[in-house]
């Protein structure tokens, strides 16, 4: 999909097309679902994350910023972010705890790769050098805040930071090649 095609759908959705909300469904809801599902780690949680993630574009589609970074990752943004929240109550709740990929009934954990590599995301994150590799995997498919990785790996903050940081520009830099080659 080139430029001027998904600037047509964005603002098509901004004015309240219907019909456009039902593209962008179409087109990202399997690798949203791949990172929500990725996060709740809950096929059921993760189908309701995704629909408040969806309601949520839909209601803030004004907000979205061209200049600030893609469509996609904004609503991948929104889904992780939301995702995160429900998790986060969840726990609160003491309704449920993060459940490990061992222990979860059904294999989802596949299904999980498939989806979120659909974009191929896993094989850029993949790429990354080691350090960088587990701060994004812990911060943007296990739900973790930057405070959390550092207490997790026992990381100053800052540190945590810097590599985010440097793993995002390299990811961004290996997207943006991914999307013109395709």
């Amino acid at each position: 999909m080139n430029l001027p095609e998904i600037d047509i759908l964005v603002n098509r959705l901004q004015q309240g097309e219907e019909t456009a909300f039902s593209e962008v469904y179409d087109r990202y809801s399997g690798a949203l679902n791949g990172v929500v599902l990725r996060i709740v780690q809950d096929e059921d949680a993760a189908m309701d994350v995704l629909q408040d993630t969806f309601v949520k574009i839909w209601k803030n589609c004004q907000s979205y910023d061209a200049t600030k970074g893609s469509f996609y990752t904004w609503m991948l943004n929104i889904a992780r972010n939301t995702a995160i929240d429900s998790l986060r109550k969840l726990k609160k709740s003491g309704i449920s705890e993060n459940q490990h990929w061992d222990t979860n009934v059904g294999g989802s954990a596949g299904s999980i790769q498939q989806n979120t590599n659909t974009i191929g995301l896993l094989n850029l994150v993949d790429k990354l050098a080691d350090e960088q590799k587990i701060i994004i995997e812990y911060l943007y498919f296990k739900g973790y805040t930057q405070q959390e990785v550092s207490d997790e790996l026992d990381l100053p903050l800052g540190t945590v930071k810097t590599r985010t940081r440097m793993a995002m520009r390299e990811l961004r830099k290996w997207f943006t090649l991914f999307l013109l080659w395709m």
